[in-house]
């Protein structure tokens, strides 16, 4: 078993690049399976949810060829297999993704129901929905997700709730179908747009991502052979950019897009810590004195991100006065409060609220990652608290972070990975 021992209490100092973001690079590599060809994929994380997926892929019968850490090549023309195991999906939330796109190549799939972080009810109704209404027959029985359909036929679909996996899969599924589909109530995120310029790139056409009505114009095939570079991670650069704060530090964070974060910016300057756009590519985020209290509330993008909504909890619990984070997207988000007050913290979570009174400092304690978000809280904490931090669970880290330990040491961060 391994841990992460952090030794505080250190100012975070220098430059950080950004990974390519995890969650488009999980919708991007299931969206390869429509490409009757070859394709590149460059700034991919070296993460545990990309290898996952690459697994899956050469299952099916892809044949996935590294470049390097951050690169592969992917030749999806001899998928022998519609058929995902519940050992593989189980492992990663992404997983579903697998069923729009064989479904729209193959109209038939089944795939095991996927796992990820115990966040609360992650129910996958509005994919169903979405897939039922482009005609296709879906069965859930015994662990495994079964859709089948002699064709897809466009049509326009409205989601019930904002819902980022529902927006992504009903996309994928609709790239090969007959006629136009109009995805309505459609998320906004970043990592949709890039789903779509990826498709877009291979020969799909899709218009409107970014915006709340997808428009997808149905092609008889992609083509592939061409390269697609994955968007800069909006999470990891946030991580980061609350990292400086928390730790009064002085970040400048690279290889990101600072419009996407334009929502933790301004909550940033609101508790009085700095950040300055640095021409689009780059921010410059610092903090010199304690930061002030604030109300967050959680929302789909452009709002404020909820798998930002643990590190800043880590700001709020050291800021003076008390502070309200407001979750609307996941129930279970606030596991991470109790690790925080074995560190001194007094933080109070009630349902889908919780209330931060500030304390000046953490202090070091064992603690265990309760998700993926909140074990990036947990470094951070760790890297501001007063003596010895001990994180358990890093599988959970491993699954969103490329290196995490090597970039917070090369910034300043005292911190080890070591095995028991």
């Amino acid at each position: 078993m391994d841990k992460l021992v952090i030794t505080g209490k250190t100012p975070l100092k220098g430059e950080i690049t950004v990974s390519g973001a995890k969650n488009a690079a999980v919708a991007i590599l299931p969206a390869a399976l429509l490409i009757d060809g070859t394709c590149t994929i460059e700034n991919l994380p070296n993460i545990s949810d990309v290898k996952l997926s690459c697994e899956i892929l050469e299952e099916l019968g892809a044949k996935i060829v590294w470049i390097n850490d951050n690169s592969i090549t992917i030749d999806t023309r001899n998928i022998s297999c519609t058929s995902a195991s519940l050992d593989l999906t189980r492992k990663f939330r992404a997983s579903y993704y697998i069923l729009g796109s064989l479904l729209s190549r193959c109209k038939d799939v089944s795939v095991g129901m996927p796992g990820g972080c115990k966040l609360g009810a992650r129910p996958i109704d509005q994919h169903i929905k979405g897939f039922e209404a482009l005609g296709a027959k879906v069965e859930v029985c015994q662990g495994n997700i079964t859709a089948t359909a002699s064709e897809l036929i466009g049509t326009s679909i409205y989601l019930d709730v904002v819902s980022v996996g529902a927006t992504i899969n009903v996309m994928l599924a609709a790239v090969l179908a007959k006629g136009t589909t109009i995805i309505d109530n459609a998320a906004k995120e970043p990592h949709i747009v890039d789903v779509a310029n990826f498709l877009n790139t291979m020969g799909a056409d899709i218009r409107g991502a970014g915006t709340d009505v997808i428009k997808i114009n149905g092609v008889t095939k992609l083509h592939g052979n061409a390269t697609y570079s994955v968007v800069p991670d909006q999470i990891e650069a946030g991580t980061f950019m609350l990292a400086a704060v928390a730790s009064r530090g002085d970040l400048i964070i690279r290889n990101c897009i600072t419009k996407h974060l334009d929502c933790i910016t301004a909550k940033i300057l609101e508790i009085g810590a700095h950040a300055e756009d640095l021409g689009g590519d780059a921010i410059h985020v610092w903090c010199d004195s304690r930061p002030n209290k604030a109300i967050i509330k959680t929302s789909p993008y452009p709002g404020f991100p909820t798998d930002l909504q643990s590190p800043m909890g880590v700001v709020l619990s050291i800021a003076q006065g008390t502070s309200v984070i407001n979750e609307s997207i996941w129930e279970s988000r606030f596991q991470y409060t109790d690790e925080l007050n074995k560190m001194g913290a007094k933080i109070t979570a009630q349902g889908k609220s919780a209330f931060f009174e500030g304390v000046e400092e953490l202090y070091g304690a064992p603690v265990y990652a309760t998700d993926l978000r909140a074990g990036a809280a947990l470094i951070i904490a760790g890297i501001c608290a007063n003596g010895k931090t001990e994180i358990y669970n890093l599988e959970h880290i491993d699954r969103g972070y490329e290196n995490i330990e090597e970039k917070f040491k090369s910034i300043g961060a005292n911190i080890v990975r070591i095995t028991e």
